[in-house]
């Protein structure tokens, strides 16, 4: 017959405090209901008793070590074997962190926005330094052009400008077609439905046309070059052509960054133009403008300037998405849900980049009279 653990709680003489008696063996199997019952006694002890203990296990030593901490209580009478196990149980206790209450919201806010700006401070730093890496391989290749991977730069031309003319003309003709019917119900309210052209012209090739194409190209292309990237980094293939001595920077990134800054200037005029035509086709409908006198006017009301802030931009733009790609997929280091969570973050970073720095450009072109 199995033999279960018990106990006695019994007074000492005078002056003495209580002492709880443990009997029988202390191990996983006979313990029972005795951990329940002994958390149910509310008096104190200042003893535990374990010399009618007759065997003991690790179990039984947590429950000894636990009850003697709970009531500031002295162990006796235990055996050598129970003296091995309670030093075991109190030197791994001594390993383990002890319990901080959580901060409260405060404190945890603050603590959050003290993470958030020290990683932005480390993002930054290691974003300059890519770029570093990028401007010396840029100026190796230039020393040594049989160095460059042409027929990749020629590839990621088609990808980044070819493959995605329809998209882009399909966006900047809808767009065109949006801010020449708005306009013209805002300008309808004055009686100057005709300056929706100028208004259609102006905002076309001066912001909205490299603007959205700088959205789509990162959300289409600069994504495209983190996932990719990100895959061959979780693949090692990067850490086989630094192994076999060929550059990563010079082979993956130096392509991507030169067919962007190439084809986005292209691409952004392509979209202006595309949503001019959409303004026009929309206004030969709705304001009885005829097509070609639309697009006639357009080139008398658009200044030349307006075409140059769209071109001195687009290579900007193209380098930061670029930039943004490549970076976020050479940081893909674990696992692959790190190529979907970096992929995500160089779409964000490039687009709130862009959309930053076109506002301090609008303020330079305007400050220089270029308006």
């Amino acid at each position: 017959m199995r033999e279960w653990a018990d106990y006695t709680l019994s007074e000492q003489g005078e002056g003495g405090g209580a002492t709880l008696a443990l009997r029988g063996p202390l191990r996983v199997y006979s313990l029972g209901r005795l951990d329940a019952e002994l958390d149910a006694i509310e008096s104190g002890y200042d003893r535990v008793d374990l010399s009618e203990v007759t065997d003991i296990d690790t179990t039984g030593a947590w429950l000894v070590d636990r009850l003697a901490r709970e009531h500031e209580a002295e162990i006796v009478g235990e055996s050598e074997q129970a003296r091995r196990l309670l030093k075991a149980v109190a030197s791994v206790r001594a390993d383990e962190p002890e319990f901080e209450p959580p901060p409260n919201l405060l404190m945890r806010t603050l603590g959050e926005i003290g993470d958030l700006i020290l990683n932005w401070g480390r993002g930054i730093v290691d974003i300059l330094s890519f770029l570093g890496a990028l401007i010396v391989s840029f100026g190796t290749l230039t020393r040594h052009p049989g160095r460059m991977r042409w027929t990749a730069m020629v590839h990621h031309m088609q990808y980044i400008g070819i493959n995605s003319l329809w998209i882009i003309g399909l966006m900047s003709f809808l767009i065109g077609i949006v801010i020449a019917q708005q306009g013209a119900a805002q300008l309808a309210q004055f009686g100057a439905e005709i300056y929706t052209i100028n208004l259609t012209g102006r905002l076309s090739m001066r912001e909205l046309g490299i603007l959205m194409t700088s959205i789509m190209v990162a959300g289409r292309s600069g994504s495209a070059f983190a996932a990719q990237i990100g895959t061959m980094k979780l693949t090692e293939e990067v850490d086989a052509m630094r192994t076999i001595g060929v550059s990563p920077m010079e082979t993956l990134v130096v392509p991507r960054v030169a067919a962007s800054m190439i084809m986005l200037p292209l691409l952004g005029f392509y979209s202006a133009v595309i949503a001019i035509v959409g303004g026009a086709f929309i206004s030969n409908f709705a304001l009885d403008i005829p097509f070609l006198t639309f697009i006639q006017r357009t080139q008398e009301v658009v200044p030349i300037t307006d075409v140059w802030v769209g071109l001195i931009k687009a290579p900007v733009f193209a380098l930061i998405v670029a930039l943004a790609g490549c970076y976020h997929g050479m940081q893909v280091k674990s696992n692959a849900e790190e190529v979907g969570l970096r992929t995500t973050q160089s779409v964000v970073t490039a687009i709130f980049t862009v959309i930053v720095l076109d506002a301090f450009f609008a303020i330079f072109f305007t400050k220089i009279g270029w308006e």
